[in-house]
């Protein structure tokens, strides 16, 4: 490595984690108390992956994906990126999502007219809500940013970033929603209650109401796929990629758990841990990273034989006890 690699990557992580931490501070202008929540969701935009929100309804999850659409700008005017917002129900289609061919009876042909997954930033909104027939219509589009219809592939927006929220499992109507769906979710996170001050706040100012609208873009779509140019230079050490790949392979000989993780975890979770490194002004991974994440990661890509353990607190055990095996 020369040093003027070195050099020249310190320059981008500090000027990326600026922008990371204008673009949290936006956010957390509407979104009260929450701040560390807040980093998760702008850790999943610039790793390029999808945040999965659990939460009970009115807890401004469809606020904060209105807000994060706002603070980005597609173009030098300044006009927003493209935000959809789905909403699932159990009557929901696929193609209600992806789009459809409709048949031109001018020009004797099939035109693709698009759904509303075309969009810069989704709000995939209670996506427990609907059927699984209707979760895997997101199955390609999350993992290869792209839909196919017919025989004709669509590609979508390079930023193309998923916020989905779903309702808690003790809550009636929904439908569990599959590994395969849930392994396309780079993190599952929740917001939760705000604190009683911040709540005041909240109804005192609706921020939602009267900020919201107000909220101006602070980048453009361009500086955030910079970013992520970025994250993939942030240097993990050997070590930690072991501790990465020795979570998921414990996962799989766990006795607690019936179905561990696949490689495809242990690489989310080295993609996230670099662009959490990022948003924490580094151009390197420690171990507090991988401690902190890996149960935001890897806890909904497993399927444990007691529904009664907590899957956080057990992968936060597997990760403590893999740091406790490696030499430094």
């Amino acid at each position: 490595m020369t040093a003027e690699k070195p050099e020249r990557l310190q320059r981008e992580v500090e000027k990326h984690h600026s922008l990371s931490t204008r673009l949290i501070d936006g956010l957390e202008q509407v979104i009260r108390g929450k701040r560390r929540a807040l980093e998760y969701v702008i850790t999943g935009l610039l790793a390029g992956g999808h945040v999965l929100i659990e939460d009970v309804p009115g807890l401004g999850k469809t606020t904060l994906a209105k807000t994060a659409a706002r603070l980005i700008s597609k173009d030098r005017n300044g006009r927003p990126v493209t935000f959809r917002r789905i909403q699932f129900t159990p009557d929901l289609l696929p193609y209600d999502i992806t789009g459809v061919d409709i048949f031109d009876p001018e020009h004797r042909r099939f035109v693709f007219k698009a759904g509303p997954v075309f969009a810069s930033i989704v709000l995939a909104d209670e996506i427990n809500r609907t059927t699984p027939k209707v979760q895997s219509a997101l199955l390609e589009v999350m993992a290869e940013n792209q839909v196919t219809v017919g025989n004709k592939t669509h590609a979508m927006d390079p930023l193309f970033f998923v916020i989905a929220t779903q309702n808690p499992v003790e809550t009636d109507g929904i439908y569990s929603l599959p590994l395969a769906q849930l392994d396309r979710f780079l993190m599952k996170i929740s917001i939760g209650y705000p604190g009683e001050e911040d709540e005041i706040g909240i109804v005192r100012d609706d921020p939602s109401a009267t900020i919201m609208p107000k909220v101006k873009s602070i980048c453009s779509k361009a500086d955030i796929l910079r970013a992520r140019k970025t994250v993939e230079e942030i240097f993990c050490d050997d070590r930690l990629l072991q501790v990465a790949v020795g979570i998921s392979v414990s996962t799989r000989r766990h006795r607690g758990i019936e179905l561990g993780c696949s490689p495809r975890a242990s690489l989310m979770l080295v993609k996230t841990a670099r662009a959490f490194a990022l948003i924490r002004g580094r151009s390197y991974c420690i171990d507090q990273d991988f401690i902190e994440l890996a149960p935001l990661v890897l806890s909904h890509r497993i399927r444990l034989k007691d529904i009664r353990i907590d899957a956080a607190s057990l992968i936060r055990e597997i990760t403590l006890h893999e740091f406790s095996r490696i030499a430094y």
